[in-house]
């Protein structure tokens, strides 16, 4: 017997014990439109959506229609539209799973190659929310300045043809102009990105786009659209072959591209919403007035922990080691806590309403959640470097010890060579994957040659106590492999 295949006509059909809408999702209509559509996105900001639109039903206006801008997202476009853009979400503790189907994206659409169907989509004056999860390397930066990289080959193509716009920058400030022309007014942009006040970040890159098509665009846009900050949290792993194929045996079901991720959840937002936004604090998410602690505790707790563990897992491990398998070894969760409480914890402020001791322990058990597979792979590509470098300048202003972070840091450049401790090859999937590469075999156990990539690491890289000690972990990790230096880790640090 085949399994059910999901769409809206067989959703009463489904097995008792997968919890579907308890609206019609043919009644949900758009109010936001998100930029890449992709598993943190379906199982986090739709999830609430959801949520809050099966809790009200007068919360059905703010339906997301989502748009996937590379190249690769013809996938998940060609997978969601059969199925009425319905999903599976399986929702894994250590000890419990939960699966449910999704229903607040009202449309996919495939947009690498002409974007004129997104932009329309835009104008409709029930979209008052632009949402965005493209990581880091969708915002055009230079990784240096965190500004607008104006040689970017993605901003030169747009600048070039501003009304058909490819990267998330230009499809908002087009957007915009668009808004502008018509009379109507600017919708709120909100990434959802794991960047360092994201808000700032996306708003910073929107205005200076926008400065070189037209200063009088951009002066329009600061005056009239908003740029909230967000924290966000869930992990959420890449969709395998072998979730389909669970989905299909253990629930009957037939899903072409589910999302499996961790029971925990956070989300908090600054309450900067002109246009109205959905009601999301009925359903778990924090509106407050400054987002920067928390963000601040969960890049530099997390994050910075997830890069720590996935540098190191991989080196000594492979493509498809996972982030628990990683922390069975017990120097590995000794190292993650001891990271976290000698050298990134003193880099944060108070963060109110959170027990940080509760909340490192709460990230140790996340990790080593045995339900989520999480492969160290899918950490090291999608984790922005920064979640190491920012909190080392800091410990180096205030003049504390590094040994911990540079560590990390010296995993991450090992790996970046392209070739594991066998001679195997590691695939390096980043914008100055080439360079890299070419500095780190340049270098080996010298850091030198990659500190000096201004676009990364600034000035910071001239750093003597950088240099040093990040070239103290580098060689021994080219001398004795990732376990042992581990070890010696270990032991010379006294966790």
């Amino acid at each position: 017997m085949s399994a059910t295949q999901l769409n809206r006509t067989t959703l009463h059909s489904l097995a008792a014990d997968i919890h579907i809408p308890s609206f019609d999702p043919a009644s949900v209509t758009a109010g936001i439109v998100h930029l890449g559509l992709g598993n943190f996105h379906r199982a986090h900001m739709a999830r609430y959506t959801d949520e809050l639109i099966r809790k009200r039903a007068d919360q059905a206006e703010w339906g997301i229609a989502g748009a996937g801008l590379l190249p690769g997202d013809r996938r998940m476009a060609d997978s969601l539209g059969p199925q009425d853009a319905l999903y599976t979400l399986v929702e894994r503790t250590a000890d419990t799973e939960t699966a449910r189907v999704i229903g607040s994206i009202v449309k996919v659409m495939f947009t690498a190659e002409d974007s004129d169907a997104l932009l329309a989509a835009i104008d409709d004056p029930a979209i008052r929310i632009v949402s965005l999860t493209v990581t880091e390397h969708g915002y055009c930066l230079n990784r240096s300045t965190k500004r607008l990289d104006p040689e970017h080959p993605q901003i030169v193509a747009d600048l070039a043809d501003p009304e058909h716009p490819h990267s998330a920058p230009g499809i908002i400030v087009e957007a915009y102009r668009r808004r502008r022309a018509a009379g109507a007014p600017a919708f709120t942009a909100m990434t959802c990105d794991n960047i360092q006040h994201n808000g700032n970040v996306l708003r910073e890159a929107v205005l200076s786009f926008a400065g070189l098509r037209d200063p009088g665009l951009a002066e329009w846009i600061g005056e009239h659209a908003s740029f909230p900050n967000t924290m966000v949290d869930r992990i959420t792993p890449v969709t395998r072959p072998a979730d389909i194929e669970y989905l299909a045996t253990r629930y009957n079901l037939a899903d072409a591209w589910p999302v499996f991720c961790e029971g925990f959840t956070q989300w908090v937002i600054e309450d900067r919403f002109p246009q109205g936004r959905p009601a999301w604090e009925e359903v778990g998410a924090q509106f407050v007035e400054d987002v920067t602690p928390y963000e601040f505790m969960k890049l530099r707790l997390l994050n910075g922990s997830h890069l720590a563990v996935a540098g190191l897992g991989r080196l000594a491990g492979n493509a498809d080691t996972t982030i628990d398998e990683a922390l069975a070894n017990p120097l590995m969760q000794r190292y993650m806590a001891a990271l976290m409480d000698r050298e990134t914890e003193p880099t944060l402020a108070p963060v109110p309403g959170i027990d940080l001791d509760a909340y490192k322990q709460t990230l140790v058990e996340r990790f080593a959640n045995p339900g989520i597979k999480d492969t160290v792979e899918r950490v090291n590509t999608d984790a922005p470097l920064n979640v190491l470098v920012d909190p080392i300048r800091d410990r180096l202003a205030s003049g504390g010890r590094i040994e911990l972070l540079a560590l990390a840091l010296a995993a991450w450049m090992r790996r970046i060579r392209g070739e594991d401790e066998q001679g195997r090859p590691i695939e390096i999937r980043h914008p100055l994957a080439a360079v890299l590469r070419e500095k780190a075999i340049e270098g080996g156990a010298d850091p030198r040659p990659i500190l000096g990539i201004t676009q990364l690491f600034g000035t910071l890289g001239e750093d003597a106590t950088l240099i040093r000690t990040t070239g103290h972990w580098l060689a021994s990790l080219y001398e004795v492999g990732a376990a042992r230096t581990l070890e010696h880790a270990a032991a010379t640090q006294s966790f």
